[in-house]
């Protein structure tokens, strides 16, 4: 009997077998069985029935948006990460995400070529505060709905002085997370007016955001400082869904009052950070040094302290108040904001 002979033969043979479970096959040198199979033609393959389906010998591959890589879990280079998360914010570790879209992790880094830290905030939101500005300004009111806004924010105070007494550091926190509200609703409803009419707004909702996004630094700066207690944290909840709300519907019926009450809260502010530095030089209030956030957001000078801290947020309120009452005045003088050039980066 020929090779071939013996070849078509024992094709024949192994048809017989199920093989489903059987890895696929591949030729051998170690036996003469072997041998002849890997002899065998693709035709006499087919008609002994040996050529099954690929799917018998091998498992069909299950679609995926992720590479195999990072099937294999993440033994080389995920499929999409561009890097490693940079530190989160003071320095804590992260995480890598893997995604499969590959959005790459900012890279930033210092003048001095050291990396930034801080994803909050990058080196070109920071600046150095304008300590020369006027405190002792004031809106003096002369229409009922200046005395009404002045009015509302000394009735906001008095409740606040009860509560918070003489801790002025609890004080500062509460008092921000009120004051990070204005700037956001005024940008929102500019921004959906802008919307609306199809117009610009004349700078004035980057410079309304900007203001929120300024308070919402002072809060993160004094949770460095202090840490609010259990039923603080619950005050802030109830006060922040009422004054937003409250805030909301005044802006929507009256811009100009909307803004005057900000100008007044900010008067406020600038008293009690007044008050705060006072407590701060008399040793009731520990001048401990500056937290590391503070030292990068306002380029304040190696070993500044809480003092330092207090005076150029104090200046950033005063600068808040001046926008607002100015806001206030382009509305009562019959004009939208629009017309007037908003005062970005004023600080």
């Amino acid at each position: 009997m020929s090779s071939r002979l013996a070849g078509t033969a024992l094709c024949r043979h192994l048809s017989h077998v199920p093989v489903p479970h059987l890895p696929a096959l591949r030729p051998t040198a170690d036996t003469a069985s072997s041998a002849l199979l890997h002899r065998c033609s693709a035709a006499q393959a087919q008609r002994a029935g040996l050529c099954r389906p690929p799917s018998w010998f091998s498992p069909p591959r299950r679609a995926s948006t992720l590479s195999e890589p990072a099937q294999d879990g993440g033994k080389d280079q995920k499929a999409g990460t561009a890097g490693e998360v940079p530190p989160g914010e003071g320095g804590a570790e992260q995480k890598a995400v893997v995604s499969y879209w590959g959005v790459p992790p900012s890279r930033v880094s210092k003048e001095d070529g050291s990396e930034w830290r801080w994803t909050c905030f990058r080196p070109w939101d920071t600046y150095q505060a304008d300590l020369s500005i006027d405190l002792q300004k004031h809106h003096a009111p002369t229409t009922i709905l200046d005395k009404l806004a002045l009015y509302t924010v000394k009735a906001l105070r008095w409740p606040t002085d009860i509560f918070f007494q003489r801790r002025y550091g609890c004080r500062a926190m509460m008092l921000e997370t009120v004051a990070a509200v204005p700037g956001m609703v005024g940008g929102l409803l500019l921004h959906l007016k802008s919307l609306r009419r199809f117009e610009h707004s004349g700078g004035w909702i980057k410079t309304l955001l900007e203001e929120a996004e300024n308070e919402r630094m002072h809060l993160m700066t004094f949770m460095e400082v202090s840490q609010p207690r259990w039923y603080e944290r619950a005050l802030v909840l109830a006060v922040q869904g009422v004054f937003f709300n409250a805030y909301f519907l005044g802006y929507l019926i009256s811009p100009k009052f909307a803004h005057r009450v900000v100008g007044y809260l900010e008067e406020e502010a600038i008293h009690s950070y007044t008050e705060f530095l006072k407590e701060i030089d008399k040793g009731t209030i520990e001048n401990v040094p500056a937290p590391a956030i503070a030292l990068d957001y306002w380029r304040l000078p190696p070993g500044s302290t809480l003092r330092d801290v207090v005076m150029v947020v104090r200046a950033d309120e005063a600068h808040h108040r001046d926008v607002n009452h100015f806001a206030s005045d382009v509305h009562y003088q019959g004009h939208q904001l629009k017309a007037a050039p908003a005062p970005l980066g004023y600080h």
